[in-house]
């Protein structure tokens, strides 16, 4: 751990298929991240450390990948002044339905950002992530809105 200004933490290796979907547009935009399995179930002392501790360490937002009951997002949501982005990852047996909305049920008070399930949940929360950075970083700022027209520019008019 170092000078990352995005953690991105999930319950488990295996969300790992999915969250790495949020370095994509961190590592396009050079946005300097770091990733970790910090279980809200299975190690809560390590998400008690992790999340405590996150702005002492440079962490300027955090993004929390799991799925099932999912309440990491929730649960680091509360113990930071760090803004926190949910990433609902699927599951077996409700698609990520359970996930979804354990993470946007929060209550008053305990602010969660949430995305969309799966893939496209992970990239936006990379997105998300940049542009809540973008806000305070000039050079940030210009590379997003590059990013932008690149990604504009880039769509097909015709269908084939």
């Amino acid at each position: 751990m170092g000078t990352a200004q995005v953690s991105i933490i999930m319950g488990s290796r295996s969300d790992w298929e999915t969250m790495k979907n949020a370095t994509k547009p961190l590592s396009e935009l050079g946005v300097e991240f770091d990733t970790q399995v910090v279980s809200a179930h299975r190690t809560p002392e390590r998400l008690f450390e992790f999340a405590t501790e996150a702005h002492n360490r440079g962490v300027e937002v955090i993004i929390a990948g799991a799925g099932g009951a999912a309440h990491l997002a929730g649960m680091a949501a509360s113990m930071t002044h760090l803004p926190v982005i949910a990433v609902p990852v699927a599951s077996k047996n409700l698609k990520g339905m359970d996930s979804l909305l354990s993470m946007v049920q929060m209550p008053k008070g305990v602010a969660v950002a949430c995305q969309a399930i799966g893939e496209a949940g992970a990239y936006n929360a990379g997105l998300m992530a940049a542009q809540m950075l973008a806000l305070k970083d000039e050079a940030l700022s210009q590379r997003l809105q590059d990013w932008r027209k690149n990604q504009t520019d880039n769509v097909p008019v015709e269908v084939e």
